[in-house]
């Protein structure tokens, strides 16, 4: 079975304010985009088996299904949605990054 892979507005924009903060503010443009090409293959991936990676620990998202899946310093937050053959990514927040307060303003959908 193959999922399609949806990002949410919130996602999106946390993707483009990640890439614009390594390009103009670190000045690395060439990273930025290495980041943005590695990111983008490891959540195209999640098209298949996308409940191999955890369920987050911390309520509320938990009981919404919300999983999370490392990428490099950052975790990618999703929900899979079996009924629909969807998987919805929430989220991509720096791992170093207080989670449970980055998370607070994510929208499940």
């Amino acid at each position: 079975m193959s999922y399609k892979v949806k990002l949410t507005p919130h996602a999106i924009g946390q993707l483009k304010e990640t890439i614009g903060y390594i390009s103009k503010q670190l000045l690395v443009p060439d990273v930025a985009l290495a980041w943005s090409n590695r990111l983008q293959k490891e959540i195209s991936g999640l098209d298949t088996l996308p409940l191999r990676y955890p369920l987050v620990e911390n309520e509320p998202w938990k009981s919404y299904g919300i999983r999370k899946m490392p990428v490099e310093n950052f975790i990618v937050y999703y929900l899979p949605e079996e009924e629909t053959e969807t998987v919805w990514v929430t989220a991509v927040v720096y791992g170093r990054r207080d989670q449970q307060n980055a998370l607070k303003d994510m929208p499940i959908k």
